[in-house]
């Protein structure tokens, strides 16, 4: 039975390799510090934070999220700590709320690795305070406890691990703020919380390094840093007097928590309906024993499109925990063997001879194993999703869709918007072969910044200067060529900001066809002249919107969506033009204008640290694979695959056609 506890109460530590759940209902910084038996933090370097999530024994989350996994081995902790302090903070400048009083009670719990929880507390009363230590679990007399905590700081991070002891908690404290900010400006936006209803299908069990249930991925508990969906994993099956479950009956669907749990997520209105069930579309059946074959739209939505959008973001989470329950397991079996080769070495008997040897060789068998073991759990997965991946690709919109996808030589003008579109594919090193497509909700939440310098990847240091430039433009061309396709006739306008000239060339397929608003702008005056049309129509709608007069606005004003392509920035812009684009980045998005940045951030060095926000606010893409993306939920490294036009291929031309012929139709 779980225990809940109060604020001070203890409860003893059946285990010593834990999980520590948390859950809130807005991002929170999630880390702990390893203190003596007074309690006393030795210093920074025992602190484990998301710039520093690793230390012996003990993982903490590289990023803020409503929800994260701490993992914790008592065992392999260091001999002189005595204390393990879960601490929790609100980050700064993420939009989100500044004090744990204007938001739900945060809620953590200890649970063993196969999910079972042993015990939890929630954090009420809080108020102004912005930090928190959640919990301690403290040795004593060679017992483990754990102990309900509940103390918050209104002085927030700095405030708290000041009063863990270190002395240089101010710096330590910006040090984190500096990983998280970095952190989310990295991370692939997730999608909206889902409904239970919605929640995807788990599949598999892999095994962790002991050998039990464990990891995440499909099928089992997640790895350190994770946020992964609470609650009981309930077979699928038909509802008695309910409408057909289409769902595989050898899948298992993630349970909404129960009721009163904290996940973070918002509460669907009572009187909502149900979204219907779509008929999957008939499989062979599967073998005893074995998974169901997949099915393309296997998950819950209003639409196919988005059903199919719902499954390749189910795919995506599913291959960062399943990769990051293996990684897990690795380093387990890498420290285990660590410990028992220092166990070896300690003992002068041992250390030389047949005895010595064989131990060595215990240990190194016993690490092979245990890696065989998590990778065979891995490549199941791994097979799994591959399948489904083989299935969905051919089934996907053109919002959705690779370039190479015949869907494309059948392109129509839509008649609306769909609810996210492709920018490329993600993949991990584990199994670089399976992409998952990259979509991101439509309208974009922020600009696009195609990287046309040096990124520090392989792939961009052997390409030329030159040759960089013209394919960051070239993949530009893409990305619109993208958007306009997916946006209904006059819903969507495209100008472009060239101040040398120097992406003629690449924007030949834009100019030529005349999807462009205007001719591309050159010279500082034509900057200022765009830039200063875009900025007076973003402050207009500001206006009329936060004024509830949006009938009031001028009945020339084009309220199509803007999408303004700037390249070789800051070439052609001054210091006006420039805090212009700032103001764009910053507030054009939310009124219906969108940036696509095409520039080598060096060139802008002039600038300082004054452009930061710019850069920070915007969505590093790149036109050569790199791996400078996050996923939201582990904050593994993927790397970004650029979109490709097949070799020959008419489908872009072809697709710039439509678009102009359905504006002919219509303005006719």
């Amino acid at each position: 039975m779980t225990a809940e506890l109060v604020r001070g109460q203890n409860h003893p530590l059946p285990h010593t390799r834990l999980e520590i759940r948390v859950s809130a209902g807005a991002p929170v910084v999630a880390g702990a510090t390893l203190g003596d038996e007074n309690g006393t933090v030795a210093g920074v370097e025992w602190v484990a934070h998301p710039g520093s999530p690793a230390l012996p024994g003990l993982e903490v989350s590289r990023q803020a999220a409503a929800e994260h996994r701490l993992a914790v081995d008592l065992d392999a902790l260091p001999e002189a700590v005595h204390r393990v302090t879960v601490l929790l903070a609100l980050p700064g400048g993420a939009g989100g709320p500044a004090r744990f009083g204007a938001m739900a009670a945060p809620f953590a719990a200890v649970t063993a690795l196969d999910g079972t929880e042993v015990a939890g507390y929630t954090m009420t009363g809080l108020d102004t305070e912005s930090a928190v230590v959640a919990l301690e679990l403290y040795r004593r007399q060679g017992v483990w406890k754990m102990r309900a905590v509940g103390q918050g700081y209104a002085g927030g991070l700095a405030a708290m691990l000041a009063d863990q002891g270190l002395d240089r908690a101010a710096e330590l404290a910006a040090t984190i703020e500096e990983a998280v900010a970095k952190g989310m400006t990295r991370s692939v936006a997730a999608p909206p919380p889902r409904t239970a209803g919605s929640d995807r299908a788990r599949f598999g069990t892999p095994l962790t390094a002991s050998g039990a249930p464990g990891g995440t991925g499909p099928g089992g508990t997640a790895p350190a840093g994770t946020a992964a969906d609470t609650g009981a994993a309930t077979p699928a099956g038909p509802t008695p007097g309910g409408p057909i479950d289409y769902a595989h009956p050898r899948r298992r669907a993630t349970a909404p928590p129960p009721p009163g749990s904290d996940t973070g997520r918002p509460a669907a209105p009572p009187t909502a309906p149900t979204p219907p069930t779509v008929p999957a579309q008939p499989t062979a059946p599967a073998q005893p024993g074995q998974p169901a074959p997949p099915v393309a739209g296997d998950a819950s939505g209003w639409s196919m499109d988005e059903r199919l959008y719902n499954q390749v973001w189910g795919m995506f989470e599913d291959l960062a925990r399943t990769t990051a329950a293996y990684r897990s397991a690795v380093d387990f079996a890498e420290s285990r063997m660590d410990q028992e080769l220092d166990r070896v070495l300690s003992d002068p008997r041992s250390r030389i001879g047949s005895a010595g040897e064989a131990a060595r060789a215990a240990a190194r068998a016993k690490r092979d194993e245990l890696t065989a073991r998590a990778r065979e759990a891995l490549d199941r997965d791994l097979a799994q999703l591959t399948a489904e991946s083989e299935v969905v690709e051919p089934a996907l919109p053109v919002a959705y869709a690779g370039w190479d996808n015949p869907v494309w030589h059948g392109y129509r003008v839509p008649t609306e918007t769909p609810m996210a579109l492709r920018l490329g594919d993600l993949h991990l090193p584990e199994c670089p072969e399976l992409r998952i497509p990259m979509l991101v909700r439509l309208p974009l939440e922020r600009g696009l910044w195609v990287d046309s310098g040096r990124t520090g990847s392989e792939a961009a240091l052997m390409v030329d200067d030159a040759e960089l430039r013209r394919l960051a433009m070239d993949t530009a061309v893409l990305h619109v060529t993208r958007m306009l396709a997916v946006h209904p006739v006059g819903e969507y306008a495209v100008h472009v900001i060239d101040p040398a000239g120097s992406a003629a060339a690449s924007l030949a397929p834009l100019t030529g066809s005349g999807v462009l608003a205007a001719p591309p702008a050159a010279g500082a005056g034509g900057v200022a002249s765009v830039l200063a049309r875009l900025t007076q129509r973003v402050e207009l709608v500001r206006m009329a919107v936060s004024g509830g007069a949006t009938d009031a606005l001028p009945p020339d004003l084009d309220t199509a969506g803007q999408l303004l392509i700037v390249n070789d920035f800051p070439h052609g812009f001054d210091d006006r033009t420039v805090t212009q684009l700032r103001y764009l980045a910053d507030e054009g998005p939310a009124v219906g204008v969108h940036l696509l940045l095409v520039a080598d951030r060096e060139d802008a060095g002039a600038y300082g640290p004054a452009l930061d926000p710019l850069w920070r606010s915007l969505l590093r893409l790149t036109p050569v694979p790199d791996d400078h993306l996050a996923d939201p939920w582990v904050g593994h490294a993927w790397t970004y695959e650029p979109p490709r036009l097949p070799p020959g291929s008419g489908v872009l031309d072809q697709v710039l056609s439509q678009v102009v012929g359905a504006r002919t139709n219509w303005r006719r």
